[in-house]
């Protein structure tokens, strides 16, 4: 695994950290932030094992598409848990107010937590 994935992949599971000690301290809406972004930056760093970068977000959800779903090399579920937390992400962001429930972000966090386990196999098999 390149340098520039390892260190993505990292950043994720902080990222996972965060949302789960936002949750705990009532955060909601950073929390969706937070696991939004650890969905984000293990996609990125299965791009970045590619070489591929990207300035904007959707650029990196296309390609993250392209390059490992529509190749069947992951489920298309972790694409479209990757949009719907992004849409989650910002509502949490820019709504006056929200109404996610603690449920709902756990569900989330979970989800980013098995996005990053999967790609962290997938790129371990890739460097066997």
């Amino acid at each position: 695994m390149n340098e520039n994935a390892g260190f993505l992949l990292d950043k994720a599971e902080q990222a996972i950290g965060a949302a789960e000690s936002l949750l705990r301290d009532g955060y909601r809406d950073f929390a969706v932030g937070r696991a939004y972004y650890a969905m984000f930056y293990t996609a990125e760093a299965l791009l970045a094992e590619k070489g591929l970068t990207f300035k904007k977000h959707i650029g990196v959800h296309r390609s993250f598409s392209e390059h490992y779903v529509k190749t069947g090399i992951l489920d298309q579920k972790y694409f479209y848990w990757l949009i719907a937390a992004f849409n989650s992400r910002m509502v949490g962001d820019y709504a006056l107010r929200t109404e996610f429930e603690d449920e709902e972000v756990r569900e989330w966090i979970s989800q980013a937590r098995e996005f990053l386990e999967r790609a962290r196999g997938y790129l371990a098999s890739q460097s066997s």
